[in-house]
């Protein structure tokens, strides 16, 4: 097979592994700056480069289960304990987090906003293809926690910046499973022009 296929075949078997199924060894810091270095090829306007990552490993995980819990309890003074619960155990289902931040440059003359963004995710997506390349599981996750403020300038961002979501990294437990993917046809259409 030749590397190009060898590219393709990889990107096209991408598989998130789910982060309870993420353990020990995770990256250590050098190979976790190798992963991180595929995201300064992203394509990105203005070669701007906008992303941050906020790396949480060890015990910091439990910081971010308070920080996580602290969000909570602004959004819902009321809220239950099982809930509370649940959102502490997020960040300790795997070994290693990583933050991915955008340092928002408002009313940059050449980069909308929204093409910081877009560079990000194009960063974090780098991010999730070397995983599995050198032999770890990936997955990002949002939910709410990468939306909320508190928990934003709780990891160091300004108001400005948005977070794009936390990649969880570790070994899998287990080999993801292989996913039927969808034929592509159904999502292309020719443009026939005003």
């Amino acid at each position: 097979m030749s590397d190009k296929s060898v590219v393709l075949s990889h990107i096209s078997e991408r598989r998130s592994v789910k982060a309870d199924m993420l353990i020990e060894p995770a990256p250590d810091d050098a190979q976790l700056t190798a992963l991180l270095q595929t995201c300064m090829s992203a394509p990105d306007h203005g070669a701007i480069r906008p992303w941050r990552f906020k790396v949480i490993r060890g015990d910091d995980r439990h910081k971010l289960s308070d920080l996580f819990e602290a969000a909570l309890r602004k959004r819902d003074p009321a809220v239950d304990d099982q809930t509370v619960a649940t959102i502490r155990s997020k960040p300790l289902r795997s070994p290693l987090i990583v933050a991915v931040g955008v340092d928002v440059m408002e009313n940059h003359p050449k980069v909308p906003v929204e093409e910081q963004l877009v560079a990000a995710a194009c960063a974090t997506q780098n991010l999730l293809l070397a995983a599995p390349a050198a032999g770890w599981g990936a997955i990002l996750l949002t939910g709410w926690p990468a939306f909320d403020d508190t928990v934003r300038a709780g990891l160091g961002f300004q108001p400005k910046d948005k977070l794009v979501g936390f990649v969880y990294l570790g070994t899998p437990s287990e080999a993801p499973r292989p996913m039927a993917r969808p034929d592509v046809s159904a999502f292309i259409e020719n443009w026939p022009g005003a």
